[in-house]
């Protein structure tokens, strides 16, 4: 049994799979589309939201070497996913890289744990999404009930210039400190959040119609954002004050993480999830024209282009506006506020900028499951359902329309900050394991052609894991515990059904 369960499956096998082009996806992806669908995955909610708090609460203006760092972590993942892409450009992402170097017990763990990543994130990024786009609603005078923009049992409080907020300690002390009874205040709770649960549908509609028209509204999405993004930093410029960057490390106050050089490095910790998502590039490799070309190029380049931006932005904002004041869910509004009436035109174009952002996360997230749980179908591991592509459009249809339905429904019900955690944890075990393949491979296979190579194994996969398992320790216990009751029900199917099914374990 020991020796079943860690049976790896051949690469000639995976690849001689992925020529099947009766029954196969269509090819259309080239360099430019599949970087601009990491750099969709990528710039969303982190540059929008996480950016500020991550400077008011850890770093400081330092949050600048914050992202640097976290984006170092990242490129030495995307090191590791653009060797494994170039070698085998198979839609299952982390999932097929395991099951060439680790077996099959452990591909259906990565497998089983890229759900988290992908469907949880769609779930996520919708939530957020849907705050943004009801604010704009707001803006010109479009009220939806906030009962139905926020999951079941959500306590709300209408604030004064702020809108409906979610109740914390932290708004509680805010309103105490301006004077302000909590109990005065009109208060509603949560319903359903209808947005999120629309904009999942509408996008799952979408994938299903064709990967290049998927790829092609994506493409419109990053240029909006990214131009948007480039709008800010140079106007913005122009209104840095060189008083808000210092001290540039603040003094640490006394516990670690906050401020000083520990502030940066927790700091660096809570953003990794603004860069989380390059890897969904690794999921459209069968629709690429030249995937052993193209998708290092589409993996590194997204991550590159996305750094500059982070590194760029944190730069302005934290010199436009201190960092003291950016402790809000909408840190770059709060900046254009900064600037003076005059910019008061540029606040609808970053929201706008924000929800076109978080439309493309979404868009990404909801095209890679599909294509990994068509992977797990073809080898058995599922029910051969999820592996129907439609006979027109090409694409995996049916486990696009159930990734989509689940999507909704945790979209509507589950609150923002639970999918998230869960997410951060799925990925970090992901990308965690994917450096260990590449070391792995290299002992066990180094004949194997190599389009592209990871620098210095084994030091960078090496370095890349051991930052993945650190960051994955300074979650809470209670997400370990989530992650484990998701695990259990993984090896039921596994056990029940996965195992008796495997074509690999047949043969």
């Amino acid at each position: 049994m020991k020796t079943r369960l860690f049976q790896t499956k051949p690469i000639q096998q995976l690849l001689s799979e992925s020529e099947d082009k009766e029954h196969g996806f269509k090819k259309t992806l080239g360099p430019l589309n599949l970087t601009t669908l990491g750099i969709g995955a990528i710039i969303g909610a982190g540059i929008f939201v996480l950016t500020g708090q991550a400077a008011a609460n850890y770093a400081g203006p330092a949050i600048v070497l914050s992202f640097i760092i976290s984006g170092l972590a990242c490129t030495f993942a995307g090191l590791c996913y653009a060797e494994f892409a170039s070698m085998i450009p198979i839609s299952g992402s982390a999932y097929t890289y395991a099951y060439s170097t680790m077996g099959e017990f452990l591909a259906w763990i990565i497998g089983w744990d890229l759900i988290i990543e992908y469907l949880f994130a769609a779930s996520t990024v919708a939530v957020g999404w849907s705050g943004y786009f009801v604010s704009l609603l707001n803006d010109i005078g479009i009220h939806i009930a906030p009962q139905f923009a926020a999951s079941p049992g959500t306590q709300l409080i209408q604030v004064p210039g702020m809108g409906w907020q979610a109740t914390s300690s932290q708004l509680v002390t805010y309103l105490a400190n301006h004077n302000i009874d909590v109990n005065t205040l009109p208060h509603v709770v949560g319903v359903l959040n209808i947005p999120a649960m629309i904009i999942i549908g509408l996008l799952t509609t979408l994938l299903v119609i064709g990967i290049k028209e998927s790829a092609n509204f994506n493409n419109v999405m990053v240029i909006v954002k990214v131009c948007v993004i480039l709008l800010f930093i140079g106007v913005g410029i122009a209104f840095i004050k060189l008083e808000n960057w210092h001290d540039f490390i603040p003094k640490n106050t006394g516990k670690w993480g906050e401020f000083g050089i520990s502030g940066i490095f927790r700091g660096a910790a809570v953003i990794f999830f603004a860069y989380i998502g390059f890897d969904a590039v690794s999921t459209a490799a069968q629709e690429a024209k030249n995937p052993q070309r193209d998708m290092p190029r589409g993996i590194l380049g997204s991550l590159g282009i996305s750094t500059f931006l982070y590194i760029a932005v944190a730069l302005v904002l934290t010199g436009i506006v201190s960092y003291t004041l950016l402790n809000v869910p909408d840190p770059v509004a709060v900046g254009v506020n900064a600037m003076g009436s005059t910019m008061a035109w540029l606040k609808p174009i970053v929201k706008i900028a924000a929800i076109a952002g978080l439309t493309s996360v979404i868009l990404v997230m909801l095209l890679g499951q599909p294509r990994i749980f068509y992977t797990m179908s073809k080898d058995g591991l599922l029910p051969p359902v999820f592996s129907k592509v439609h006979p027109k459009f090409k694409t995996p249809y049916i486990s696009s329309i159930i990734t989509g339905a689940f999507a909704m429904i945790l979209a509507g019900v589950l609150p923002i900050n639970l999918l998230g955690e869960l997410v951060s944890i799925g990925t970090l075990l992901a990308f965690a394991i994917v450096c260990v393949g590449i070391i792995v491979l290299r002992k066990t296979r180094p004949e194997l052609p190599r389009p592209f190579r990871t620098p210095w194994v084994p030091f960078i996969p090496a370095l890349g894991a051991i930052i993945c398992i650190v960051q994955m320790a300074s979650l809470p216990l209670d997400t370990w515990l989530r992650l484990i009751v998701w695990f259990a029900i993984g090896m039921i199917i596994y056990f029940t059904y996965g195992i008796k099914k495997s074509k690999l374990l047949k043969k």
